[in-house]
């Protein structure tokens, strides 16, 4: 239960960061490309959308809480499937998005 605070308290404090704009050495893709490919990216624009998304998976988190106090995994599940949909939508966003690409 502490290791799940924890986490929780990173996403949130990671998620923030990201929603300011900043933070875009987080992510692990845009960190490795080299500088002209870099501009093709709306920096800002991306590292927003990833803040909304771990935003999302937070709230997904927190969902796990009640999971484990009561012994029931119906929320526990329902947190889970809630957590693949963020993901899975989230980069179909980032990949067709022409505000996060530029062309």
């Amino acid at each position: 239960m502490i290791i799940l605070g924890v986490v929780i308290i990173l996403f949130l404090i990671l998620s923030i960061i990201l929603l300011m704009g900043k933070g875009a050495i987080l992510i692990a893709g845009y960190n490795t490309m080299a500088a002209l490919e870099k501009e093709k990216y709306d920096e800002v624009a991306l590292c927003r959308t990833m803040g909304v998304m771990m935003l999302g998976i937070t709230g997904c988190l927190l969902l796990i809480i009640p999971s484990i106090k009561t012994n029931n995994q119906s929320f526990g599940i329902v947190a889970t499937i809630l957590m693949i949909v963020i993901i899975i939508a989230g980069l179909i966003y980032m990949n067709t998005s022409k505000k996060i690409k530029r062309s």
